[in-house]
């Protein structure tokens, strides 16, 4: 194998160090060595650092406060204070959906390393009395919404799942599915595509190796959404399917509602090209991105990048002025989606996120560095958000839609499986209290709906419904009106079952 023309490349980019180790690679490495260079495009990598850093260092220091704009009221849509709304958004959203023209597109590039976990975060199971993982509650709730379109329009129809994975996670994701029969979803309506990858960087613009002969690499930010969905050929197949209007979401959120036709009939109604579902913040030191104007054009602004005292402004109403926040659940029209891969996505810069990166030093000796020593460049999705027309806010409420999956479990633990379980159960026994069922504790006394908070240990009822049986709480009446029942309650296709402690 003749290198000499790759050395060539590399000298001009200034990445020649990456052929240090040539001689003491074995023929196999060095062909995957070789693969890997010369799949990249230097000068384009080069320019992406150049021009991450410099947009990196001259915003660092300049807070967004004056800038910043809270979201207007005529763009903002609201569960709580839209109720008379809500019916007509949700029977807009299903008629799209029974036409098959709303897709579902998954980010789920992460794999589960702050949980603890080599597999993908889709794959993981929290827990639930039935043992499902995110991918298999997801999948589920497609299948319930394509029956409730189908059983109000008389007509077959289909919501085609897109995901998005990275690298790392497609082979598994991927056999995950295959395994399981893509959870009763005909397996030509789930579409795998994957995100781009980038090398890590130093901070001189070397690109890192992580061992002899292999470079660091990582994924481009959810934000490589928009360059994937123009090079794999994924905005063609929705041109052919029709599609006209596009929910994306993050795969850690178990209670997403996947496709939710209300959210979609507000944006259609609303002559939407973009939307943001946000959640109310409540707390000012929240951590979370905020949804507001800057200079006049939407974004999410981070927490990090406004002073406390912005953080804290309060409306008339008492409210947080800037209490839009993100949780990466979006709406797109196709025509929009399609303008942004084709003319905004290069117009996007890469947010720089500092890393300690795992290096070998010129004797070969991998180092695990103890501070940041490089950069990983990313795209975030919600960086288009400045070039829709028409760009609206959809506010749902945290304790039905928004628990995300992000830390292992731990004493008083944030965004964790039993933070995500205890959600989604506890909003399953407000379903069942709705729908006029009663729960019995093992002496036979009916639990308070509101249970007592005031000795702090209180757990939610183990109660699980099955979204093959109800989507967002509708279709429990005729199951459990006028019945008590004792955890743990679990209602699935096949009806309802108590699960007592010494077994069923």
């Amino acid at each position: 194998m003749d290198p000499s023309r790759l050395i060539q490349r590399l000298a001009q980019a200034g990445q020649s160090h990456l052929m240090q180790f040539w001689d003491a690679l074995s023929p196999e490495e060095q062909a995957v060595l070789t693969l890997d260079l010369q799949g990249m495009d230097f000068q384009e990598i080069n320019g992406f650092f150049k021009n991450a850093m410099e947009t990196s260092s001259s915003s660092k220091h300049e807070k967004m406060d004056a800038r910043m704009g809270p979201v207007p009221p005529e763009v903002l849509g609201s569960v709580t204070r839209d109720r008379g709304s809500l019916r007509d958004w949700e029977l807009a959203g299903l008629d799209c959906i029974s036409q098959s023209k709303v897709a579902a597109l998954l980010l789920a590039g992460g794999q589960g390393t702050r949980l603890g976990v080599s597999y993908p975060k889709g794959m993981c199971d929290v827990g639930l009395p039935s043992h499902k993982t995110l991918f298999q509650i997801q999948a589920e709730r497609i299948l319930r919404l394509q029956q409730l379109a189908e059983q109000k329009h008389k007509i077959k129809c289909c919501i085609p799942w897109y995901i998005m994975t990275s690298g790392r996670t497609m082979d598994s994701t991927k056999g995950f599915f295959s395994r399981h029969n893509y959870f009763g979803l005909d397996k030509n309506d789930v579409i795998f595509f994957q995100q781009g990858m980038l090398p890590a960087m130093d901070y001189n613009g070397k690109i890192i190796l992580e061992s002899k002969g292999k470079l660091s690499m990582a994924p481009d930010g959810n934000g490589g959404l928009y360059r994937a969905l123009g090079n794999q050929g994924i905005m063609d197949d929705m041109q052919r399917r029709g599609i006209e209007f596009i929910h994306v979401y993050c795969v850690d959120n178990i209670l997403v509602k996947v496709a939710d036709p209300s959210f979609v009939g507000f944006c259609v109604q609303k002559g939407a090209d973009c939307g943001a579902k946000v959640v109310e913040k409540t707390n000012p030191t929240e951590a979370v991105g905020v949804v507001c104007k800057v200079d006049g054009h939407y974004q999410v602004v981070e927490y990090s990048e406004i002073t406390l005292a912005t953080a804290e402004k309060r409306s008339t109403d008492g409210r947080l002025m800037f209490n839009a926040g993100n949780i990466a659940n979006h709406f797109f029209s196709f025509s929009f989606l399609r303008d942004v891969v084709q003319k905004y996505e290069p117009m996007l810069q890469h947010h720089v996120a500092q890393k300690k990166i795992p290096y070998v030093d010129p004797q070969g000796q991998l180092i695990q560095p103890d501070k940041p020593n490089g950069i990983k460049m990313e795209k975030f999705v919600f960086d288009i958000f400045q070039f829709a027309k028409t760009f609206v806010v959809f506010e749902v409420l945290r304790e039905d839609e928004f628990s995300p999956l992000k830390n292992a479990d731990s004493q008083d633990g944030k965004d964790t499986p039993t933070t995500a379980r205890h959600a989604l159960m506890s909003l399953h026994h407000r379903w069942v209290l709705n729908a006029g069922g009663h729960f019995i504790d093992e002496n036979g006394r009916r639990v308070p709906a509101i249970p007592s908070l005031k000795d702090g240990t209180d757990l939610p009822i183990k109660c699980e419904v099955s979204p093959l049986v109800s989507y967002g709480g509708e279709g429990l009446e005729e199951l459990v009106r006028g019945r008590e029942f004792q955890p743990t309650l679990m209602i699935d296709v096949s009806g309802v079952h108590q699960l007592v402690k010494n077994g069923v």
